[in-house]
Order: C-alpha cells, then sequence, then structure tokens
C-alpha cells in the first residue's frame, strides 16, 4: 500500500527525472533511458517495491515514455532538415524484430541479471561518450544489406535490455561509419521509436505478481511514472534539440559520461548482491 506521505516527494522527483531525460533525449542522443532505469529502480525501491520483477518494470515503463520522447525529438530535429530517413526505413525491419526478441529474453530474466546487463552496457557506453572521438571511423558508408541484418536486430535486441532509445547504439554506428554527428543524433531519435513502440506493447503482456509491482501497473509498464514523464519530457525534449544544434555538447557529454559510469557501476554492485 503507498504511503500517502511519500505521493509528494514521488511526485516531484518523477517530474524532476522527465525533465532531465527529454533534455538528454534531444541534446546528447542516448537515449533517456539511461536516466529513466535506474531513476526509476531507486524511486520504485523508496516506495518499498523490490524483488526480481523490479527491473522489467523500469525496463518497460521506461520504453513505455521513450515512444513519447522519441517521436517529439524526431519531430523536431525532421523540422530541422536532419533526419535521414533512408536509413530509418532500412533499418527499421531489423531493429523492431530485435526489440520484440528482448522483450521475450526480458520477461524470463529476473532484477539481479538484468541489473548486470545494464551495468555492463553502461559502462562501455560511457567510456565511449567519455574518450570516443569525432573522427573515428570504420567506414566511409553505412553498412550493407548483410553486415545490416545482423547489426539492426542487435540494436533493437540490447537497447531492450537497457531499456533504453537507439542513440546509445545508433550514433556511434552512423558516426563510425562517416554520418555528421546532429544528422545522427537526428536519425537516431527515430531508432528509439522504432525499438519503443513493440516493446512497450509486448511488455503489456509480460505477467507481474500483484505483490510485487507498483499500483497501477498495467503488464510491466507502470503508468502513474509513465504519464508524470511524459508531461515533462513534452517539455523538455525540444529544448534538447535546440541546444544539439546549437552547442558543442562535448563537455556536457563528458560529464554525463562520468555520472553514467558511476550508475552502471553501482548497478553491477548490486547484481552481486554487495
Amino acid at each position: 500500500m503507498l504511503d500517502p506521505t511519500m505521493i509528494v516527494p514521488m511526485l516531484c522527483l518523477l517530474l524532476l527525472i522527465g525533465a532531465v531525460a527529454g533534455v538528454i533525449s534531444g541534446l546528447l542522443g542516448v537515449g533517456g533511458g539511461i536516466v529513466l532505469v535506474p531513476a526509476f529502480y531507486y524511486a520504485f525501491g523508496a516506495l518499498g517495491f523490490g524483488g526480481p520483477y523490479l527491473m522489467q518494470i523500469c525496463l518497460a515503463t521506461s520504453l513505455a515514455t521513450i515512444i513519447v520522447t522519441s517521436l517529439r525529438s524526431l519531430s523536431g530535429h525532421h523540422r530541422k532538415g536532419a533526419v535521414d530517413w533512408s536509413i530509418l526505413r532500412s533499418w527499421a525491419p531489423g531493429i523492431a524484430v530485435g526489440a520484440l526478441f528482448g522483450v521475450f529474453v526480458a520477461a524470463g530474466l529476473r532484477t539481479a541479471t538484468l541489473q548486470a546487463i545494464f551495468g555492463i552496457l553502461g559502462v562501455t557506453i560511457g567510456l565511449y561518450l567519455a574518450f570516443g572521438k569525432a573522427e573515428w571511423r570504420l567506414s566511409d558508408r553505412m553498412p550493407g544489406l548483410a553486415l545490416r541484418s545482423v547489426l539492426s536486430p542487435v540494436v533493437g535486441f540490447l537497447s531492450v535490455l537497457m531499456g533504453i532509445g537507439g542513440g546509445s547504439f545508433g550514433v556511434p554506428v552512423m558516426t563510425l561509419c562517416g554520418r555528421p554527428i546532429h544528422r545522427a543524433v537526428a536519425t537516431a531519435s527515430g531508432f528509439g521509436l522504432l525499438i519503443a513502440v513493440p516493446s512497450a506493447l509486448g511488455f503489456l503482456f509480460v505477467s507481474i505478481p500483484d505483490g510485487a509491482r507498483p499500483p497501477l501497473t498495467l503488464g510491466a509498464v507502470n503508468l502513474p511514472a509513465f504519464a508524470v514523464v511524459i508531461a515533462m519530457t513534452l517539455l523538455t525534449a525540444p529544448l534538447g534539440v535546440r541546444l544539439a544544434h546549437a552547442t558543442n555538447p562535448k563537455p556536457l557529454r563528458r560529464i554525463f559520461a562520468a555520472f553514467l559510469l558511476l550508475v552502471a557501476l553501482n548497478m553491477l554492485r548490486k547484481s552481486a548482491g554487495l
């Protein structure tokens, strides 16, 4: 039963979480889920909800919010002519298939395992954000059909296991293949939509025991957290888009990378029961 004295503090916390996630999604192209998943984990934990299904709820709720966040960011980037629609169309089928497979796998895992996955992948992304160079190149063009058929499902699959949009994996793939960073960030917002829609719908059918889920949770998606966070991301995602086109985000990337590394390492610690 939810303690009434926790409602106002939790509402304020969720509003702050949504505001930060929206800006980050538009500004850095790493997906607000990197903030939302650990934030939901600690928020739900503060309410007294834990156990083996908590990370499933965090992933599912994060992905549901990314539907709106990505759509808003994609619209903003499209108005600036920055989205590469040919890449989105060619990568869409594989990303969607990988996302659905990610839901299937995540539904069979428990909190400790999902924490370990989030921690390992989070450390990898954090190191790339901290030390990756804009001039790094593996190719001057995007992967052809054969390699794309492998990479696109992997992007969708890993993103679902972290509860994030496609930016964290999509942006490095595109920049390493010669796409300008602003164009990669813009196009990756579409990756987020391709990941979040099928996976959030899939998580609605994942069964969570009544005693293990916060109130008003449908499947694995917590509706109050979804609604509050969306209210803020609708306001702040366009701000992130404007900042992405008007500023040099490199210093912010380094700060965010350090934050992400701390969060990811803490997830690994918790997964080990320490």
